[in-house]
């Protein structure tokens, strides 16, 4: 029994080094913005595919909270195929993820009893291989769990993004804490642009890149996510002249 589990670990071990090795050897595809300012800040020049990102709302409102699952929604609906989005609670607006690019038709949608079913799911999820992305609402994402979903999604070269919620403000510092994703966001909602008539503009956002490995973070206004998932300068950030402090230097990932 002793020599029969001994086996299983090494057999693990080697698994994971030639997943690391490959890793390093190959060149990783991206999924580009189509925005050059946030483009040239991301190694590559896009979202890294078959890896790990968090996102989270600025803050712990609903309104920031809907904007990041908006994020993460307008990004899976410009991959190629399904994707499946994995919740502890009932509380997805699917008209509003059709709006960001991400119709019904798209999504599978898991209700998991606990976090520890979600991260569960979230990992199955990244190695079948045959999905676009896959989505998963966490409070707290330990390291050792977050190395196992970027082993996995680096395998399958599935898009694996964690959106970062809490109920309490005990849970929201654990949002700083490290982790083996390959990039962090924070998305926080702006006032809407005047519009020349009367009604309502486009929303807009406040997008932060707070952490890519082998890059810099960065922040920008975004007007949200259209029809087709994709993004927009705010107007405002477009006519201004590249200025310093939209970008700050950021430790590597």
């Amino acid at each position: 029994m002793a020599a029969s589990s001994t086996h299983f670990v090494l057999s693990e071990l080697r698994e994971r080094v030639a997943r690391l090795e490959g890793g390093a050897t190959r060149r990783r595809e991206v999924l580009p913005f189509g925005i050059p300012e946030i483009d040239r800040v991301l190694p590559g020049g896009g979202l890294a595919l078959g890896a790990l990102h968090e996102v989270a709302g600025g803050a712990n409102g609903a309104v920031d909270g809907a904007a990041a699952a908006l994020w993460a929604a307008g990004v899976a609906a410009r991959t190629r195929r399904r994707v499946l989005w994995c919740v502890t609670r009932q509380d997805l607006f699917a008209p509003s993820l059709a709006q960001a690019g991400l119709p019904p038709g798209r999504v599978i949608y898991v209700e998991a009893g606990d976090e520890a079913a979600v991260l569960a799911c979230f990992e199955e999820g990244l190695r079948h291989g045959g999905l676009g992305a896959v989505v998963a609402e966490l409070a707290r994402l330990p390291m050792t769990s977050s190395r196992r979903l970027q082993l996995a999604a680096e395998a399958s070269g599935t898009l694996g993004i964690a959106i970062r919620r809490w109920r309490r403000q005990t849970e929201a510092t654990d949002f700083g804490q490290p982790t083996a994703a390959v990039s962090r966001w924070r998305v926080s909602a702006l006032s809407s642009r005047p519009l020349p008539v009367p009604g309502v503009g486009r929303p807009r956002w406040r997008l932060e890149l707070l952490r890519v490995r082998a890059g810099e973070s960065a922040d920008f206004e975004v007007e949200a996510c259209d029809a087709k998932g994709r993004l927009a300068l705010s107007a405002d950030m477009a006519d201004r002249s590249a200025a310093p402090q939209t970008r700050r230097i950021g430790a590597d990932g």
